[in-house]
């Protein structure tokens, strides 16, 4: 009466396939769970074509989840193939679906490039910007509950605009070729292997309400290789692995830790020892992670050998497999290279961070300043100088001598939102991620490019007359910064000085989401913690590894950790020769740690293996 395609017709059909699947019979169940599949996809289009991102999740709720049919597999019909590929198929159709819905709709008005459309980007990038200010300067003269108010205007504003920007893309984009296993195979080079991890939870069928239905959160892979049959194993708790994963992520940030192997290989043996044993003779991996997994540096995991995955695998991070459809189609080269670094980060008016200095007892030696990262909010932080950054720019520049070079007063926002489509985007600066926490970082000092290290030593660095490096942006303990966009960022030129409207020489992942990057061909954020954010199962990372995506960027270098500032210059120099000779994008920087291993087989996965390539890793000419 309803139609096929009615949300209360698929209830029906999603009921009618439980009571098969509870009584046992998994062909019947699977026949219903084929047909609600078929419908959503038909719909699922329709609906995203409409609605801002907060509408597009929470029309994704309402959908059949792949921990349905993952759980169907795992629990009813392990030995059933059809199952098998299933369940593998709802993960590749689902992961990062909504990402890839506002990717398109941003890419497919960057495609038409009317004048009325490029307005709509701009006022969107424009009103992300006046978010970003409002958010991150803190009330100021206003009182909390119009700083609220304003916020909850603008926020208004914004889904607006972003419902008007969906329902204009609608029918002028070419729409993606179905995602199949088929499709998704036959894009899988046969010298690789795509795993599809997935967080889900297991389904009781015959629980009678949602608070016993589902169960502990459990980590599954599916391995998927360009011929043969899908293989697949389950790898246990998420808790309990991402409990692993978390002590060795704190390994791996501090240099000095001498455990770091020992903790490597713990989680390589419940994470990749059994996928390694499925991969067949898989030389790449195409690694597509899902909970606290995005976080983690597969290459720096250690085999029942004692050797690092690097050193037999090259990887490459895929948000899911079906990213390996959107990669076959053709996208024209954009424009020189722009390469910005050591912004002049200003000195702002020295009364209150003296007295926030006086207030800590803050001393630095030789009355150098250093990053002032305890802050109560914006106005107090301080983001000191990274001098080391300039040399590796003009390194970047003698072998790309076309580039762009923006440095000091040039390295602006402005300057940036303004680059349209470079080739390259090299950005080396503070970068910073805020931990929803409430709670203020402790200050630090120490040789890097962010957030969150102690002071460190740096094999073979030269001291210079620099003060240490290390920034983070915390707010004020009773403020908390909803949107996980607004919570990671880049410093440049003028961040010290809260400038003018316009530019306020930071750059969140809100705004960076807004540049018009289709066709670039790599971006690389020399700077910390650019790979972090909030983790959402399903979506990946909310921070600026989401950003730059959403901006049309084919292929990223973002680090996991703070950089050492002088072991990142030599790792970036060696990186752009390897380009330059015509590596593929995650080739070079695979040779280039491989390099550093083979000079010093003891050295911390700190140094090497803080940056990770996602995306295209074919060369700058997309040849693989």
């Amino acid at each position: 009466m309803l139609g096929p395609n009615n949300h209360y017709t698929i209830l029906s059909l999603r009921g009618l396939a439980d009571v098969y699947a509870v009584k046992g019979d998994v062909d019947r169940s699977m026949e219903y769970q084929r047909r609600i599949s078929a419908i959503e996809e038909k719909i699922i289009p329709l609906n995203l074509t409409i609605g801002s991102e907060r509408q597009k999740i929470a029309y994704f709720t309402q959908l059949q989840k792949p921990d349905t049919l993952i759980s169907f597999h795992v629990r009813l019909a392990r030995d059933d193939g059809a199952a098998r590929d299933m369940a593998a198929t709802k993960v590749l159709q689902r992961k990062g679906r909504v990402l890839d819905a506002l990717s398109e709709s941003r890419a497919a008005l960057r495609r038409r490039f009317s004048t009325q459309d490029q307005a709509l980007l701009d006022s969107l990038g424009d009103l992300n910007s006046r978010l970003a200010r409002l958010v991150l300067g803190g009330p100021q003269k206003m009182s909390p509950e119009e700083h609220q108010n304003q916020i909850k205007a603008l926020e208004g504003e914004r889904e607006k605009l972003e419902a008007e920007i969906s329902r204009r893309s609608t029918g002028f984009y070419e729409g993606s070729q179905p995602v199949t296993l088929a499709a998704v195979r036959a894009a899988i080079p046969s010298d690789a292997a795509l795993i599809e991890f997935a967080a889900y939870r297991p389904v009781d069928l015959k629980a009678v309400d949602d608070k016993t239905r589902y169960g502990e959160p459990r980590y599954v892979a599916y391995i998927i290789r360009h011929q043969g049959k899908v293989h697949w194993v389950e790898l246990g708790a998420a808790k309990e692995i991402d409990g692993a994963v978390d002590v060795l992520r704190q390994a791996l940030r501090d240099p000095r830790r001498t455990d770091v192997r020992q903790l490597a290989r713990a989680v390589d043996e419940k994470l990749m020892r059994p996928v390694r044993a499925l991969v067949g003779d898989a030389t790449q991996l195409l690694v597509s992670p899902d909970g606290e997994l995005n976080l983690m540096p597969f290459a720096a995991l250690v085999d029942e050998q004692g050797r690092y995955l690097i050193e037999r695998y090259s990887f490459a991070y895929l948000t899911s497999g079906r990213d390996l459809l959107r990669m076959q189609v053709a996208r024209a080269g954009g424009s020189k290279p722009t390469v910005v670094a050591d912004p002049s980060f200003g000195e702002p008016v020295t009364e209150q961070i003296a007295k926030v200095n006086a207030t800590r007892k803050v001393t630095v030696p030789g009355g150098r300043r250093r990053s002032v990262t305890n802050a109560r909010d914006l106005f107090e932080t301080y983001f000191a100088p990274l001098n080391g950054t300039a040399q590796e720019a003009r390194t970047i520049q003698r072998l790309f001598p076309e580039s762009n070079l923006l440095t000091g007063a040039r390295a602006t926002e402005a300057a940036l939102k303004a680059t349209a489509a470079p080739r390259i985007l090299h950005v080396a600066t503070h970068g910073f991620f805020l931990q929803d926490s409430g709670t203020a970082a402790a200050n630090a000092q120490g040789a890097t490019r962010g957030t969150g290290a102690k002071a460190l030593s740096v094999p073979g660095a030269v001291a210079t007359g620099s003060s240490a490096q290390i920034t983070t942006r915390t707010m004020n303990a009773n403020a908390k910064i909803e949107n996980p966009l607004l919570r990671s960022g880049l410093a440049l030129a003028g961040a010290n000085l809260r400038g003018g409207a316009g530019d306020d020489g930071i750059l969140t992942a809100l705004e960076a989401s807004g540049l018009n990057l289709w066709g670039t061909k790599l971006v690389v954020l020399s700077a910390c913690d650019t790979g972090l954010g909030e983790v959402r199962n399903g979506e990946g990372v909310y921070g600026l590894r989401r950003a730059f995506v959403l901006a049309g960027a084919e292929s990223l270098v973002m680090s996991l950790w703070p950089v050492s500032d002088y072991s990142t210059r030599k790792l970036m120099t060696d990186y752009y020769k390897n380009l330059k000779q015509g590596m593929g994008r995650g080739a070079a920087l695979r040779q280039v740690q491989l390099d550093m291993l083979k000079r010093d087989k003891q050295l911390h996965p700190f140094y090497w293996a803080n940056f990770i390539q996602s995306g295209e890793w074919a060369n700058l000419d997309d040849k693989r």
